[in-house]
């Protein structure tokens, strides 16, 4: 597979941000113009150089090492007995890894079945065929935290189908939480995890924004926030269950930072596609169309950050996805749940390709290089 594979269309043209480890550890690099920029000697830390360089700031050259597609950058499945002489990282390190839930329609009213099939797949299936009878289209159009949305409130509970899904979804305040540890998120080509007793998951694919120390919108990458839908299902309160084990967060393959060639608007119209293929020769297509999405990404980011709340190293926030599979993979009535060795693959023309071999959590590589190792590393190479 050719590195060009998984870029984005436009990617010589394009600003890149990730990490590349070439041997001695995690380094920070830019793409410009097809060829890949060792940063480390100007900041050690992706996260320090969004903070050292503004928004409006030009970024000085790194140390030239060569064309990206020079690079002999292989997924885990191709690199078995690690022999290839670099990989490519989750293009994240000190930033903390947040995610806004429930914030399109369709995957709503997936979270409200969720909560009142108990996590029973076949039970679902009857509820999501009640919602749709009394529901119908109803949230597409809803502002959230408007007097509408407050009226709908009122007559959904009036009916008896309210949810602390539906609070979130059409409230004046977002559902944001931290999906994961600092440094545990998985990059492009490597291994995403699932529970080995989950028995109904699911991808979730969305466009991650990259976010400074200063709150500020910096580029986008692509994101699976991998989900356990029977956990939730049983209660709200297993979320962290649900959502941070092993391996269960993957972003990538680069961030494209904000330029000439690409802005938030792009984000605000990107069609993400999601394709899966299983071993068992089965297939799932989707897609999530981001302008269908029920808050701006600016103002997730806003409530993300601020007066309450603030990130010095910066910030990765998942910005949800409308794409809840209910294809039935096995069973009639039992909907879409992952196996062992599917194939996840996340795409849009402007951010390029992640894409992720599923494993269960307990079989992935453990995570032991955190924040400690990073800065032993770090300072080990004459960086600190």
């Amino acid at each position: 597979m050719g590195v060009s594979e998984f870029l984005p269309e436009d990617w010589k043209d394009a600003t890149l941000l990730g990490r590349i480890d070439f041997g001695e550890g995690p380094t920070p690099v830019l793409v410009r113009g097809g060829r890949v920029e060792d940063m480390s000697r100007i900041a050690p830390t992706v996260a320090d150089l969004m903070n050292a360089f503004g928004p409006d700031a030009a970024i000085p050259r790194g140390e030239d090492k060569g064309p990206l597609e020079a690079l002999d950058i292989r997924p885990v499945w191709e690199d078995a007995d690690g022999a290839a002489p670099v990989k490519l990282l989750a293009p994240v390190d000190l930033q903390c890894l947040k995610a806004a839930g429930v914030t399109f329609a369709v995957s709503t009213l997936e979270r409200v079945i969720e909560e009142r099939a108990r996590g029973d797949a076949a039970e679902a299936l009857k509820i999501r065929a009640q919602l749709a009878d009394r529901m119908g289209g109803d949230l597409k159009s809803v502002d959230p935290g408007s007097e509408g949305a407050a009226r709908l409130k009122d007559a959904l509970i009036a009916d008896g189908l309210w949810s602390q899904y539906l609070e979130v979804a059409i409230g004046p305040d977002a559902e944001i939480f931290t999906k994961g540890p600092t440094l545990s998120s998985m990059g492009w080509g490597d291994h995403v995890g699932v529970r080995y007793d989950s028995h109904w998951n699911n991808p979730e694919p969305e466009v991650v924004l990259l976010c400074d120390g200063a709150g500020q919108i910096r580029g986008a990458a692509l994101g699976n926030d991998v989900n356990l839908r029977d956990f939730e299902g049983r209660s709200a309160l297993l979320l962290s269950k649900a959502k941070d084990n092993n391996a269960s967060c993957a972003i990538g393959p680069f961030f494209r930072l904000f330029d000439a060639t690409f802005a938030l608007d792009d984000v605000r119209s990107a069609e993400v596609e999601l394709k899966i293929t299983g071993r068992d020769n089965f297939v799932l297509d989707g897609h999530s169309n981001m302008s269908l999405i029920s808050r701006d990404p600016a103002v997730l980011a806003g409530q993300a950050f601020g007066k309450q709340h603030q990130y010095p190293d910066g910030f990765a926030l998942f910005l949800g996805t409308m794409f809840a599979p209910i294809q039935d993979r096995d069973a009639p009535g039992q909907g879409f749940t992952h196996k062992v060795g599917d194939r996840v693959r996340v795409s849009t023309p402007k951010l390029g390709v992640l894409e992720n071999e599923v494993t269960t959590c307990d079989q992935a590589k453990p995570w032991t290089f955190g924040i400690s190792a990073l800065i032993r590393n770090l300072a080990g190479r004459g960086l600190l």
